[in-house]
């Protein structure tokens, strides 16, 4: 996976949340990334923003975990994993993550990943992953998070 246009912008505005904001695409040092800025509000129901990607393939049998490049404005992002096993899109498996102002490698394996909102326990499985997502989520604050690699190890 690649911080490049496969990946979705959407927040909780989808289900009636007030969280505002958005994601550009940008250059710096030659290097591309992606810059998921906006406001997370709890209002309403609400509560998270969040870039998205559908895989067209899951990752092989014997991955170990998520892996980014990232950094941001300091403060609690996360990744949410969705398998065939989600019915509904409230249910996914999710591993949290601090940014910094300064690129950082994030590694967070599969065993560190917790199931969310009905959805049943046990560590994703690798072959039945369906999306991925970095997400600003679950109490009032500013988001400022740039993602310049985002894949499995």
């Amino acid at each position: 996976m690649q911080s490049e246009p496969r990946w979705r912008f959407f927040t909780d505005q989808v289900m009636g949340g007030l969280s505002t904001g958005e994601m550009v695409f940008r250059q710096e040092d030659g290097h591309g990334f992606a810059r998921m800025t906006g406001h997370v509000s709890t209002a309403n129901r609400g509560g998270f923003t969040q870039k998205r990607q559908d895989l067209t393939n899951p990752p092989p049998e014997g991955t170990a975990g998520v892996r980014l490049l990232v950094r941001g404005n300091a403060q609690r992002y996360f990744v949410h994993l969705r398998g065939d096993c989600a019915r509904m899109h409230w249910q996914y498996h999710q591993a949290g993550f601090e940014v910094t102002e300064v690129w950082v490698e994030v590694r967070l394996p599969f065993a560190a990943f917790v199931p969310c909102c009905g959805l049943q326990g046990g560590v994703p499985k690798p072959g039945s992953l369906t999306s991925v997502a970095v997400v600003a989520y679950g109490r009032d604050h500013a988001a400022r998070i740039d993602v310049r690699e985002a894949g499995f190890y």
